[in-house]
């Protein structure tokens, strides 16, 4: 009889088989074909920044049995389904016991579907009607056929249903707890663990007391089913189930956003930020400039020097202010620089040997074929060192040495160090750039300014581990030491010598700039581990008036300094190179101490020298009256009186030199000063032998030490026309060191005298010549 039946019970389990191919075939499980997960961008340390929702708005993040705190694990296969890896997909004594439950008690008392049941119903909806649940069952016996138990369990902790479009334990646990679910309670894993079974009825956020009674419950079954103690249970029954309001997290919201762009199919993206940093800095942005005004940005960034890591980053002071542009981002944005590049022109002018660090400059009205900078507060100097020149970012000096360095040599170097920049379509590099006449990043001027921090070498700041480490010299070691060293001896503002204890913070080498409008203002600053820098505008590029990277960026750059994360060592001054060298130099030649004689050393003082090159003071530009810095000639021995060439005069001669300033300082020099490098006349019947001319300037319209008065029932003060004679050439006036007009030759130009007091009027020919007079107005 058996033998008869066999054939029949062989074929009828193939044809069963075939037809369950065939049906496998034609419904296939609704796997994901695709990573359908919202996009999590997270800090350093996992904790997320910011999460996109998937495509039908629901927040997913990524999830595995790898990921998530074992003690969730734990807790649900406890609680739901403790044969999880055992059955085939269905548990029929719980579907049995679940039935007879309900028979006897009318009412669903326990649920009978697996984990895996679960997973068929969220990726298969379907009707609470018998064949509904015949095609769950079905659909979960797919499932088993198809992935393997941690597949399975990884579909569930990803797609479990929490609440509103939240889904999956991780997102869950950042939503209502604010941390990884790889980092749970107990308390916190039986929570997540129920919350599932009916999430509107168990939110937290809404019904806590609901919440923690179904907690309760799973803690009573952990602790009857001995997984945990008595003990443990007891405790964890003590935390409160604490309601936090359901806000996707949104830090370092434009990084995220450009690192999503850049990889728009990752499902977690990793960044290099510091979490809680990055959480502070933007709330103390966006505390800081609430009272600026309105459409006013920010964007700051911070760098760890040694790995080139972003440690913090905000592009914008609010993400999604309309009236502020929030949205775009302003840390790779391109604006203009202002003056925040100079110190890698002073820095390439020391590997040049055209300087060292007490060279001495001329802080006065020029011409650079044609082009006239001037100062940011309209005044000027005169001589001064390399070091001060820098320091209080004088713009004639930097002009002067670019020039002499050359633009585009400037400007390609920066490039390859990481400094793109951006000219006007056909415009190449001019004498400009260094004042803030091209285009530039904030991230390329943090990278650039870290080189003064790391030996003289520039890089591209990586915001994922995974970025390459692109790394390039942009001045030499000994350089960037100089410059470093030039720049954090500049006190911060409000911070006289001696007047505060700052030993225990490490210096900080920090510049400034601000671009022509008032559009951008910029503080950079770098101590031994980090580089800071800051930007205050518009997006929009409209000027903002009276903001200026001194006063806008600078306080906000050393708050920020000031409350990073320090080590030991990290006040501590870097060794001088060897290349670098302590030098003593004399002014007005420029040249080394030793090298000079005493008569000429009007000034002394001590200079850093990079490979012992102690270069003399630049030759004057465009000087009609100019002569060689340091001067020979001969006089008679007994009157002191200079002679000239083919003069017969009796007696002994002696050779005697003197020094001389450039011709524009001139007006800035002592009496003493001045006479020190004014020739001895010429002896009696000695041929004129031009030497002794100095181009002298009279100023028409003004006597010296003269008093003036409002004329009665003016609207103004006085009003003088003035004109300079005694040159041809481009006259700057000056009034008390600022500038106020410029003519040509005897042009006259006219101007009213409002402000009260005692006033100096200098008239500076480009040939040298000049004239000063004084004058006060009576109030």
């Amino acid at each position: 009889m058996f033998r008869c039946l066999l054939p029949y019970l062989r074929w009828g389990t193939v044809a069963a088989l075939s037809l369950l191919l065939l049906l496998d075939l034609a419904f296939p499980p609704p796997l994901p074909t695709s990573r359908d997960t919202s996009t999590l961008v997270a800090a350093r340390d996992g904790t997320p920044l910011r999460a996109f929702a998937d495509a039908e708005g629901v927040w997913r993040y990524p999830a595995s049995v790898d990921t998530v705190s074992p003690l969730y694990l734990q807790a649900l296969l406890t609680y739901e389904d403790r044969w999880f890896w055992r059955h085939p997909g269905i548990n029929p004594w719980g579907l049995l016991r679940a039935a007879g439950q309900m028979l006897s008690e009318r009412r669903i008392v326990s649920g009978g579907s697996t984990l895996t049941m679960q997973v068929a119903r969220i990726l298969d909806p379907h009707t609470r009607t018998p064949w509904g649940k015949a095609k769950q069952l079905l659909r979960a016996l797919q499932l088993e056929v198809h992935l393997d138990k941690r597949r399975i369990l990884a579909l569930y902790l990803e797609r479990a249903p929490y609440g509103g479009t939240i889904e999956g334990v991780e997102a869950a646990s950042w939503a209502y707890l604010g941390k990884s679910a790889a980092h749970l309670s107990q308390a916190e894993a039986a929570l997540l663990a129920v919350l599932p079974q009916s999430p509107s009825r168990l939110r937290p956020d809404r019904h806590p007391e609901a919440a923690q009674r179904a907690r309760d419950k799973v803690l009573a079954r952990m602790a009857e089913l001995g997984v945990w103690s008595a003990e443990e249970v007891a405790d964890a029954r003590i935390e409160p189930v604490v309601a936090r309001s359901l806000q996707p997290p949104l830090h370092a919201a434009l990084l995220a956003q450009r690192l999503r762009s850049a990889q728009p199919r990752a499902a977690h993206i990793r960044t290099t930020l510091d979490s809680g940093l990055q959480r502070t800095l933007e709330e103390r942005v966006a505390a800081y400039f609430s009272q600026l005004p309105e459409r006013t940005s920010a964007a700051l960034l911070v760098m760890d020097n040694a790995t080139l890591e972003a440690r913090a980053y905000v592009g914008s002071v609010a993400f999604g202010d309309k009236a502020r542009l929030g949205h775009v981002d302003m840390v790779q944005a391109w604006r203009s620089p202002g003056s925040t590049l100079k110190p890698f022109l002073y820095g390439m002018a020391l590997d040049d040997g055209l300087i060292h660090s007490e060279s001495l400059l001329v802080d006065a009205p020029q011409s650079f074929g044609g082009y006239r900078p001037g100062n940011f507060d309209a005044a000027f100097n005169g001589p001064v060192g390399a070091a001060t020149a820098l320091r209080l970012s004088l713009n004639v000096p930097a002009v002067d040495l670019l020039d002499r360095v050359g633009p585009s040599r400037f400007a390609a170097r920066l490039g390859n160090a990481g400094i793109k920049l951006r000219f006007p379509h056909g415009v190449q590099p001019n004498l400009a750039l260094i004042l803030g006449g091209t285009g530039a990043r904030l991230e390329g001027l943090v990278g650039a300014f870290a080189a003064l921090n790391r030996e003289g070498i520039a890089g591209r700041v990586r915001y994922t581990p995974d970025d390459p480490r692109i790394e390039r010299r942009l001045v030499s070691p000994g350089a960037a030491w100089i410059v470093r060293d030039i720049l954090q001896s500049n006190p911060r503002p409000g911070y006289g010598v001696g007047t505060f204890d700052t030993g225990s913070r490490p210096a900080v080498a920090w510049k400034t700039g601000t671009s022509y409008g008032y559009r951008d203002a910029w503080a950079i600053g770098g101590t031994r581990r980090y580089t800071v820098g800051v930007w205050v505008g518009r997006p929009d590029g409209t000027p903002l008036p009276g903001q200026y990277g001194a006063v806008t960026a600078l306080p906000l750059m050393f708050e920020v300094i000031d409350s990073l994360p320090r080590l030991p060592g990290d006040g501590a001054v870097p060794a001088m190179p060897a290349s670098v060298s302590e030098v003593e130099v004399c002014w007005p030649l420029g040249i080394a101490a030793a090298e000079t004689p005493a008569a000429l050393c009007q000034r002394p003082l001590k200079a850093l020298a990079l490979e012992q090159a102690v270069p003399p003071t630049f030759a004057e530009r465009e000087a009609r009256l100019w002569q060689p810095g340091r001067l020979r000639f001969e006089v008679d021995a007994r009157s002191g009186l200079r002679l000239s060439a083919g003069c017969e005069v009796p007696g002994p001669r002696a050779v005697r030199e003197l020094a001389r300033w450039p011709a524009l300082a001139t007006p800035w020099l002592s009496q003493a000063q001045r006479r020190a490098q004014r020739l001895p006349p010429l002896a009696p019947g000695c041929a004129d032998d031009g030497r002794g001319q100095d181009g002298t300037l009279y100023i028409r319209g003004l006597d010296d030490r003269a008093t003036l008065a409002r004329p009665p029932g003016a609207t103004h003060g006085p009003r003088l026309q003035l004109q300079a004679i005694g040159s041809e050439s481009t006259v700057t006036w000056l009034l008390d060191g600022r500038w106020i007009a410029q003519t040509e030759g005897a042009r006259a130009f006219v101007r009213d005298f409002d402000e009260p007091g005692e006033h100096r009027l200098t008239a500076l020919a480009a040939d040298g010549a000049w004239t000063r007079i004084r004058f006060r107005v009576a109030h």
